[in-house]
């Protein structure tokens, strides 16, 4: 079995980092780990007027990629910490995050996508639509949402 992982670090990515470290799955099962960033020369349409912005582009850039491969780094430590059996791979992207995912998955000819229920832009979700959702809708093989499971002391129960 291939399942590709996708994480951003946020509560429900991380969800997702520790259901695949808790579940059981056939012998040989591969998973790739996969961080995607958007570089924000993807997204700025107009050159920064005489270069004055570039290096604070480049600079968000850095920390963008740095985060994701810190990201990779600790969901790869723990699903080999819970699920040693696994073969892990990991793999940081610099694209749009819903291309990114479907395009990792069909050339590592992944049988399983497993992504949180939300990522960490509420705003970019909001203007551009969930990742999850576009990943659920065009991908080549079955994808498993996770969210983060509510404790009862978090939603104000006794």
């Amino acid at each position: 079995m291939k399942i590709i992982l996708a994480t951003d670090g946020s509560e429900h990515s991380n969800a997702a980092v520790e259901e695949i470290a808790g579940r059981p799955f056939p012998l040989n099962t591969e998973v790739e780990i996969i961080s995607v960033f958007e570089s924000t020369f993807l997204t700025v349409s107009q050159p920064a007027t005489m270069g004055g912005l570039a290096g604070y582009y480049e600079e968000a850039d850095a920390v963008a990629k740095q985060l994701a491969e810190d990201t990779i780094r600790i969901a790869s430590e723990i699903i080999k910490e819970k699920n040693p059996a696994l073969s892990i791979s990991t793999k940081v992207i610099n694209d749009s995050p819903k291309q990114a995912i479907l395009k990792e998955a069909e050339a590592f000819g992944a049988d399983l996508i497993v992504v949180g229920s939300q990522g960490l832009g509420a705003l970019s979700r909001f203007l551009l639509g969930s990742v999850s959702q576009s990943v659920a809708l065009h991908a080549p093989c079955s994808v498993l949402i996770v969210r983060k499971r509510e404790v009862e002391d978090e939603k104000g129960l006794e």
